[in-house]
């Protein structure tokens, strides 16, 4: 059972929880006897929505106050979240940057909103952000990046927030659904969810019942996600946990890419469901399951569930 966040964490930054679960019509899945349900993790909280509060409340918890060193790419949700965390409860933050050869020009929104929240920003080249699972690439990063404090009264939260604790923290995700659904009925349960990292599909997996299975949608080309889901689940659960699989096709060319049929599908989806659909990791996952569904996937009475992990950035 993942331990809760400490009331002073709770109570600075109220979160909702459970999160919203909204049943929606929609004709692609009625039409095959399913029923689509969006799980809104993305109204838990302005600043730390979906699997950013799940993945970082269990990951603060453990830091306890001390600066907070983390590492995304230019445009990282994951680095936003902990900026605004930092701001909202009082700690350092130090965001390590994939590419150097940012540091001489003008900030993006992105990150220029991570240095108004107050965290430190601290360009790397890329083979070194490539390497920074090698203790001593690591070591070096956090003594170039941590700047005045020292490097081992820093606590350092991976690229993406995906490590045991995050794990611990999603397999609440699942609990809920498993409760809500519980009580709403359904003959199968199957939950999809984007993933990036890893972390969060770990952890839902592990928390869902008996019976339910969740389907994760990479974000991201090379096929190397399966071996990271199962590395955490190792460290997180001793082994492996739950019913999950990797359907790699809705990538749509890597990440940061959104070409024009997911652009004309999720601003459809919009329009349908009167949801905001942020395209880098939500409108893949919406397009996989729908196509799943067209493709005959689900058993009739399945209760397909779309863990909505975010919102499109401002």
């Amino acid at each position: 059972m993942t331990e809760e966040a400490p009331p002073s964490l709770s109570a600075a930054l109220r979160p909702v929880l459970p999160s919203p679960l909204q049943e929606t019509g929609d004709e692609r899945f009625t039409s095959r006897g399913l029923r689509l349900l969006l799980k809104r993790d993305d109204l838990i909280h302005p600043d730390l929505p979906g699997n950013k509060w799940r993945k970082l409340a269990p990951n603060l918890k453990a830091a306890a106050g001390r600066p907070v060193v983390t590492f995304g790419g230019a445009y990282s949700n994951h680095l936003r979240a902990v900026a605004a965390a930092g701001r909202l409860l009082g700690f350092d933050t130090v965001g390590v940057v994939r590419g150097d050869e940012l540091a001489g020009r003008p900030l993006n929104p992105s990150l220029a909103q991570c240095a108004a929240d107050g965290m430190r920003l601290h360009f790397t080249d890329r083979a070194a952000y490539r390497a920074k699972r090698d203790p001593a690439v690591l070591a070096r990063i956090l003594r170039e990046a941590a700047g005045d404090i020292a490097p081992d009264e820093v606590y350092v939260v991976p690229e993406g927030g995906s490590n045991a604790l995050a794990a611990l923290g999603c397999a609440d995700l699942g609990r809920e659904l498993g409760g809500e659904l519980g009580r709403a009925g359904g003959d199968a349960l199957v939950v999809g969810v984007a993933c990036g990292t890893g972390g969060t599909l770990a952890g839902l997996a592990a928390g869902l019942p008996r019976g339910g299975r969740a389907i994760g949608f990479p974000v991201l080309r090379g096929g190397f996600l399966g071996e990271e889901i199962h590395a955490i689940q190792r460290a997180a659960f001793g082994g492996p946990a739950g019913n999950w699989s990797l359907d790699e096709r809705f990538h749509f060319g890597g990440y940061a890419r959104t070409p024009p049929v997911l652009d004309a599908f999720a601003a459809d989806f919009e329009q349908r469901h009167g949801l905001a659909v942020e395209r880098l990791y939500v409108a893949k996952m919406l397009y996989g399951l729908t196509a799943l569904a067209e493709e005959g996937a689900f058993p009739p009475g399945a209760a397909v569930t779309a863990v909505i992990t975010g919102r499109p950035a401002p």
